[in-house]
């Protein structure tokens, strides 16, 4: 037989302040307020088939392929279904949010930053020593050794040995800074000249250069960076006072104090 055991609000509210989660939770709370207004400024709706359209994906998202799961799930994470609806709304809600700010600066903002776009497909070993790294390299350049057999032998990483140390298409943003520079001054395939970095020496095969294109994939990344971007901006012109009390149900909402209340 199962134990039972009663948890309070006072509990919850301790664990989140002994695991130091207050702050990120404030921020979510702070973050939803924003949006909020922001919605009701604009003029935005949320219309129920956008509603019914984003539950059914939530559903679907979180394998929730029956009315007893969907119950079940509302029930572990102590969701009414009031506050499911009020859950998808404000998802709703900002990515309609988003779209109205920021869809007509996707173009500039991309032709702006088109260079943080590209992507390099590349094999990568990191070695300790230099030498070494130029003594592999040599012997790439005669033939005498393949980047398979290198990423074979020096490779420590079970799963990267594996893929002879394919990293995949990368974007240059996710490069350190001297070997984004090596990588995009090649004309592939080629193996470039070890890099130096405070990792180690880089052994590299450039496979392909990707030039960036704009389509709905990357247009999404773009508004959502964007929309990121402002929410962290909107955040920064609040003071936060929280108040944890028991009985405390306060919210003042003004342009540069909110207090956040618990009850």
């Amino acid at each position: 037989m199962s134990k039972v055991v009663t948890i309070c609000r006072e509990e919850i509210i301790q664990q989140i302040k002994l695991s130091c989660q207050v702050p990120s939770v404030v921020e979510g709370i702070l973050t939803r307020k924003i949006i909020a207004r922001a919605v009701e400024e604009q003029g935005i709706k949320v219309e129920p088939e956008e509603l019914q359209q984003a539950a059914d994906n939530l559903r679907m998202l979180s394998n929730l392929r029956s009315t007893d799961a969907t119950w079940l799930w509302l029930q572990k994470h102590n969701l009414s279904l009031d506050e499911f609806e009020e859950l998808v709304e404000v998802s709703v809600a900002s990515s309609k949010l988003a779209q109205h700010l920021f869809a007509d600066k996707v173009e500039p903002f991309f032709v702006e930053h088109q260079l943080e776009y590209n992507q390099v497909v590349m094999y990568e070993v990191v070695l300790d020593e230099e030498d070494l790294a130029l003594e592999l390299f040599y012997a790439l350049q005669e033939g005498e050794i393949n980047f398979h057999e290198v990423a074979r032998q020096y490779i420590q990483d079970p799963e990267l040995r594996r893929r002879g140390g394919y990293l995949g298409a990368l974007p240059r943003t996710k490069l350190k800074p001297e070997i984004s520079a090596a990588v995009f001054a090649v004309e592939p395939p080629q193996i470039i000249k070890p890099v130096l970095t405070s990792s180690g020496a880089h052994l590299i095969l450039v496979e392909e250069l990707i030039q960036p294109e704009l389509d709905n994939t990357l247009r999404r990344e773009i508004i959502s960076n964007l929309f990121s971007e402002w929410l962290k901006q909107q955040v920064e012109t609040f003071e936060v006072e929280i108040d944890l009390r028991a009985n405390s149900v306060q919210a003042l909402n003004s342009e540069s104090r909110l207090l956040v209340a618990s009850s």
